[in-house]
């Protein structure tokens, strides 16, 4: 394996701001660009997947002039016809339903049944809702005062204009991008594959889920923590487990996982502890970057770039290349049928290195490798809104570094929107970020937060 990143010229740990941190992993990852790859699916199968190109609008949306609402459609030059101080009486002459066009023509004084959806009949363009009307057998009475011409009438194009740009490429397909796509008629779209993401953490004191305890030992939350938030992003998880404070199988273990994925994400083993292999490995490599960053939680950063090499595979990694190209395989994360993983050596693998403790590496992960991963994905917006909180309570500070406060943003009795901490904020509390429904942002510049004061705030529900 080499390792081909060089972004600073001494080997040791440089300490970054957290803009910095960002601004050199987009320095990093824009020359290598998004992953080239691309799939049609069925509408369904691309829920969150990353639209490929700019989607243009084959068809107007609504394709015709229709009622927005039930009532009663009639020209709306009728109107300055009305006597003041009198209704306008109109006669009723047929119903509109959708779907179906009424095939006939009024006469001045006379109007339309119609039904929300139906089509606007020639010469009408005007609705009065049924609940502001009074009728008998076969006329209404409207007050003219209260409809403007053109009231309640959806106009042809008015949602899409054909030809024009419906979604642009680098786009997250929501919920809602797939219903537009559907009132487009289109029943499957062309999306980027879905990034592939090798992940282990390291350390001998991990113990798996389910095994029996022993002293001096964890069990390892981040594999799943981590994971967890990887499936959120859309990302194939390639899981490799925990993996012991061996040098050897450590390289192993990187060679593999650069061979087969995107992108290699670690937890632990990168800060100047006697037993971290993990960095001293990557030192011996020669190439791969060591960051101090400014920030609280989290410190240790690694980043680089991994070539992929041939050698013998994890059991893990062999289920996903033992089979054909023309054969699916199982997702190790969902169990639904994908095409198999193809080994490349067109681009090196992007190595992101996490801090061992809980908080530190999910917060880590949240600010550094979400928007890493999105501009890998090829994803245009790669960062998150901030959102404004007034504190509820003081937050003790001294400027020099960004801090990361687990928060519960709410509603006060006034109606305004505060934040407040879930409680203790050590980088192993675990539960905190269970408690909590956002991240406080206090940048490396801010100082004490005092009662009241306005702090950035990051929701957790669009993160992960």
């Amino acid at each position: 394996m080499t390792a081909i990143f060089q972004p600073a010229a001494s080997a040791n740990a440089q300490t970054l701001t957290t803009t910095q941190v960002l601004q050199q992993l987009a320095a990093l990852l824009q020359p290598m660009g998004a992953v080239a790859e691309l799939e049609t699916l069925a509408l369904p199968e691309a829920l969150d997947r990353v639209l490929a190109e700019d989607l243009i609008c084959p068809v107007n949306v609504p394709p015709h002039d229709n009622s927005a609402m039930d009532g009663y459609a009639f020209a709306g030059a009728e109107l300055a016809l009305a006597r003041p101080g009198q209704p306008l009486s109109l006669r009723v002459k047929g119903t509109a339903l959708a779907g179906a066009p009424w095939p006939g023509r009024l006469a001045a004084g006379e109007c339309l049944k119609i039904m929300t959806g139906a089509v606007m009949p020639a010469g009408l363009d005007t609705v009065v809702p049924h609940e502001q009307v009074t009728s008998d057998a076969d006329s209404i009475q409207l007050d003219a005062g209260a409809l403007s011409p053109g009231a309640n009438r959806r106009l042809r194009g008015e949602d899409l204009r054909q030809g024009s740009v419906a979604l642009q490429a680098g786009q997250r397909l929501t919920p809602a991008a797939l219903g537009l796509l559907a009132s487009l008629g289109l029943g499957q779209v062309t999306v980027r594959r879905r990034l592939r993401v090798a992940y282990f953490s390291t350390g001998d004191e991990l113990l798996s889920p389910g095994a029996a305890p022993r002293e001096g030992a964890i069990y390892d939350s981040n594999r799943f923590s981590l994971q967890g938030l990887l499936r959120r992003l859309g990302a194939q998880v390639l899981d490799l487990g925990a993996v012991p404070d061996e040098p050897r199988v450590l390289e192993e273990c990187l060679r593999e996982a650069a061979t087969l994925a995107d992108v290699v994400l670690t937890s632990g083993g990168i800060s100047a502890g006697e037993a971290d292999h993990t960095r001293a490995m990557l030192q011996r490599l020669g190439t791969v970057q060591f960051w101090r960053v400014a920030m609280r939680p989290g410190r240790p950063l690694a980043v680089g770039l991994l070539a992929p090499a041939a050698m013998a595979l994890h059991p893990v990694a062999e289920k996903f290349t033992e089979k054909s190209a023309s054969s699916p395989v199982v997702d190790s994360d969902s169990g639904a049928q994908n095409q198999s993983i193809q080994l490349s050596t067109r681009r090196p693998a992007v190595l992101l290195g996490l801090p061992g403790n809980p908080v530190a590496a999910m917060v880590s992960f949240l600010m550094f490798v979400r928007p890493a991963l999105a501009l890998l994905a090829g994803e245009r917006d790669t960062r998150p809104p901030m959102l404004q909180a007034a504190s509820s309570e003081r937050l003790r500070k001294r400027p020099g570094r960004t801090e990361y406060l687990r928060g519960v943003l709410e509603l006060d009795a006034q109606g305004r929107t505060t934040v407040r901490t879930t409680g203790p904020q050590g980088s192993g509390v675990l539960s905190s970020m269970v408690a909590a429904n956002c991240i406080i942002v206090l940048d490396d510049e801010r100082g004490e937060v005092l009662p009241g004061d306005s702090v950035g705030v990051l929701l957790l529900q669009g993160l992960g």
